[in-house]
């Protein structure tokens, strides 16, 4: 599609938001701004720029619900839980094994890996955050680790190669006109090498902020008393009677056994579905098998503690996840609003286009009209396809820039001097390390923040710089290995 002004617009927009980022400042005001104008010049109207800053944020609410839902029903259970006092009881065997927060750290990363490894970390997350970091934490490890970690483990380094259902190596190897083999293992071995530097680079840096086993909750800092302390003060206002302490013995002991069973039992199926046919379950379907299991259990745990009340108390303890995973994203959606314009999937339904009308893919656009410009040298070329990928990541979604960056892997590759399955491969860690949930706010990135109950914008900061390392560690391995 031949660029517009609106495109030029958008550019200016992004490398502006790219610039405020870096000053780490707050980037939802000018994105909205910057919805509006792009709308308003692409479509010669002030009122196409107030409709679409509304579809935008209407749209990227959409796609981000299932998110928004899951934290809801995990957070709803948690907190039936310890009503029950089943959290605490929950957790004691696997602080058994989390002895400190050096090897938390260890136990947490291996479990994220191989568990996204198989499912696709969306699922993953919220088996992870409920059951493994309560008890991570407890043992040393700060919430903001534990939350880098999951993410470069599951969302980084697991998802980018995605090895195990081939989904990402398909659409690069496919858009590169080259056998899938030639992509996925290359990316394989690049995923392991970004991964292990980057969380290398993070238990380096934050080693001296890992502490011996607390033993209990006011041994933490405050920020890891919102992993056990999520409606505390609900829980206080409960007079601790005889017969609540003999409901919490008998109920907390069970579903303290119920709750880890059903999730294992839940990772044992899919993991038999996967081995069996080998279809298995993707990322939304085991995201709405666990979030299925995970509400009966809600309304299991609230009829056991609250019997008759459970009528009442449950609306109370859906309310409550849907209050702090809103309080949590709310910020999320205007920017992935915008960056949804910048992709022809979205940009239709933002700007009120019809179903002739050209469908503008502003961010698509500027690239490829960009990709003359590429110098032909083996580094360069791999450079700026991981540059390309990691700006496709910008909509927040992992795997949508691939057919890109391997169009543009099987186009360079020749004049380049380079393997074009290598070419690809760079391209997808970009492009997935970047959208998949690593380094964008915007993306899944929001579920582990959401979960961990910290900031999604200074989450994806203390990313920035280790996965960024790692990405170029990678890069230049595959320049020099292929």
């Amino acid at each position: 599609m031949e660029l517009t002004l609106a495109h030029w617009v958008y550019l200016f927009v992004t490398v502006a938001v790219i610039v405020i980022m870096l000053f780490r400042k707050g980037i939802v005001l000018p994105l909205i701004i910057g919805t509006f104008v792009i709308a308003a010049v692409y479509k010669g109207s002030f009122i196409a720029g107030f409709q679409a800053v509304f579809n935008a944020n209407l749209v990227a609410a959409k796609e981000l619900f299932s998110i928004f839902l899951i934290i809801s029903i995990m957070i709803g259970l948690l907190n039936s839980l310890k009503d029950l006092g089943a959290d605490k009881k929950m957790v004691v065997p696997i602080q058994k094994i989390m002895v400190n927060g050096h090897i938390s750290y260890l136990v947490l990363m291996v479990t994220t890996y191989v568990i996204s490894l198989f499912f696709w970390p969306t699922p993953a997350v919220p088996l992870i955050c409920a059951l493994l970091v309560p008890a991570a934490v407890s043992a040393g490890l700060p919430v903001m680790t534990s939350a880098m970690v999951i993410c470069i483990a599951g969302q980084g380094m697991a998802l980018s190669s995605d090895y195990i259902m081939q989904v990402a190596p398909m659409l690069s190897a496919k858009a590169a006109g080259i056998d899938k083999a030639l992509v996925s293992d290359k990316a394989f071995i690049l995923s392991l090498i970004t991964g292990i530097s980057s969380l290398a680079i993070v238990y380096v840096t934050h080693r001296k902020a890992i502490t011996k086993k607390s033993g209990s909750v006011t041994d933490v800092n405050n920020e890891a008393k919102a992993i056990f302390e999520v409606n505390q003060e609900l829980a206080a206002t409960i007079e601790e009677s005889a017969k609540i302490l003999q409901i919490k013995n008998k109920w907390g002991k069970i579903f303290a056994i119920i709750v880890p069973l059903a999730m294992l039992a839940v990772m044992i199926f899919m993991f038999q579905t996967k081995i069996g046919n080998g279809a298995g379950f993707e990322g939304g379907d085991g995201a709405a098998f666990i979030g299925g299991v995970a509400t009966i259990l809600l309304v299991l745990a609230t009829i056991a503690f609250n019997r008759i009340h459970a009528l009442e108390k449950i609306s109370e303890h859906l309310t409550e996840g849907f209050v702090f995973a809103f309080r949590a994203m709310a910020p999320v959606i205007p920017i992935a609003g915008y960056f949804f314009m910048g992709s022809g999937d979205f940009s239709a339904s933002i700007l009120s286009l019809g179903e002739d009308a050209a469908k503008p893919a502003f961010l698509f656009d500027l690239i490829q009209a960009g990709q003359n410009y590429i110098p032909q040298s083996p580094s360069i070329a791999a450079f700026s396809i991981l540059i390309i990928g990691i700006i496709t990541g910008l909509d927040g979604s992992g795997f949508a820039g691939l057919p890109l960056t391997g169009a543009l892997s099987g186009a360079i590759a020749p004049g380049s001097n380079i393997d074009p399955g290598t070419l690809a491969a760079i391209g997808q860690m970009g492009a997935v390390w970047s959208g998949g949930g690593t380094l964008i706010a915007w993306s899944s990135l929001v579920a582990v923040a959401g979960f961990l109950q910290v900031s999604p914008l200074e989450l994806a900061r203390k990313n920035f710089f280790p996965v960024v390392t790692g990405l170029v560690i990678a890069t230049i391995c595959a320049v020099l290995i292929w």
